[in-house]
């Protein structure tokens, strides 16, 4: 006799959740990636990173035979991930409405039809938390630091928390001597910026751009010209092409004093509070990294599972929940989350703010 599935089960809401297609977003995985190792059987997550070492080994008498190097050291923080959590209620109201895309004389039974609005609830909710880690993911990097305003409702707002990835002063921005106006002014700020990781043995690639960061570089007559084959000088191409991520445009390929680096205009935006419409990255500024500059962990989620009676800890990138209100005749799932976005080295990016007028 076949086993009969419990749908409210949190392990097996877990699986339902691993299998539903995840909405791609260019800084999570690009920069930000989660792999084996970041996701915590624990309240709190570890990170680590430690400086780049650009010491030479000294010559020595073959009398004394070697000179002891000292080791590196490394900055580990234990960190508590703060809680992301969303919900949606069913009723018996919203079991008898047509739903979005059925059939409009559809025979779905209020079991069916409760299956189905689940599923869609789960991934309306994971879409909803993962436009805040790719918040998470660009705070850091545009702040070496995440600062987090935690809210008790909808308008009551908590604690305001804050996760810096630095002591004193952070050494990832960098101060243009006025905005750019042509390609040459742009050319030695960008190749300052990539030595400044390149001096701590970090790699780089890419250069993000705003979007009136990329419009004002696009009209530079100076890079117009060394752009054309016969300059002489082979420099880049500029070749626009549309992106996985919606509002994201590879632009093309520049050569920065032996630095080649990928142009990239960034125009990801999400709805915030008051339904404005809002930019990820500043519109006006510039930066310098490298891909899988970061990672993105995870901490447990500690709970009561429906039908339990006692607290049950999931390590899981989503935690979903399920409670009934039997009086009401009203069910709820939640999804919830303890995310993290953490760099793996010191400073992995290099701002610019006002790059352009």
């Amino acid at each position: 006799m076949p086993a009969t599935l419990n749908f409210f089960d949190t392990y097996i809401l877990m699986a339902i959740m691993e299998e539903v297609v995840p909405n791609t977003f260019f800084f999570r995985d690009r920069y930000f990636p989660t792999g084996e190792g970041d996701v915590f059987a624990a309240d709190k997550v570890l990170t680590e990173y430690r400086r780049g070492d650009r010491k030479m080994a000294a010559f020595v008498s073959e009398r004394i035979g070697d000179i002891p190097m000292d080791r590196i050291g490394y900055e580990i923080h234990e960190l508590q991930p703060a809680f992301v959590g969303v919900s949606r209620l069913l009723t018996t109201d919203e079991l008898k409405k047509r739903g979005f895309g059925e059939a409009l004389y559809a025979n779905s039974t209020p079991a069916q039809r409760a299956a189905r609005l689940q599923r869609d609830d789960m991934r309306d909710m994971d879409l909803r938390i993962r436009r805040r880690e790719e918040w998470m993911a660009v705070n850091t990097m545009l702040e070496n630091a995440c600062f987090i305003q935690e809210y008790v409702d909808d308008q009551t707002k908590g604690k305001a928390l804050s996760v810096k990835f630095y002591e004193g002063t952070s050494d990832h921005l960098y101060t243009v001597a006025k905005p750019w106006e042509n390609f040459m002014e742009m050319r030695a700020d960008i190749i300052a910026m990539c030595r400044m990781l390149s001096y701590r043995g970090l790699p780089v690639a890419d250069l993000l751009l705003g979007t009136q960061t990329a419009d004002a570089i696009l009209q530079f007559d100076d890079l117009q010209r060394l752009l054309d084959k016969n300059s002489g000088i082979a420099i880049g191409a500029i070749n626009e092409q549309l992106s996985a991520y919606t509002g994201v445009v590879f632009l093309g390929t520049i050569n920065f004093g032996g630095f080649r680096l990928n142009l990239i205009s960034v125009d990801e935006s999400y709805e915030d509070k008051d339904g404005k419409n809002k930019s990820y990255f500043p519109v006006d500024e510039a930066m310098v990294t490298a891909p899988n500059c970061g990672h993105f962990m995870y901490g447990q989620i500690t709970q009561i599972d429906f039908g339990s009676t006692e607290y049950t800890s999931h390590p899981g990138i989503r935690v979903p929940k399920f409670t009934l209100d039997q009086d009401k005749d009203m069910r709820k799932l939640r999804l919830a989350s303890r995310p993290l976005a953490a760099p793996r080295n010191y400073c992995p990016f290099i701002r610019a703010k006002k790059a352009v007028g």
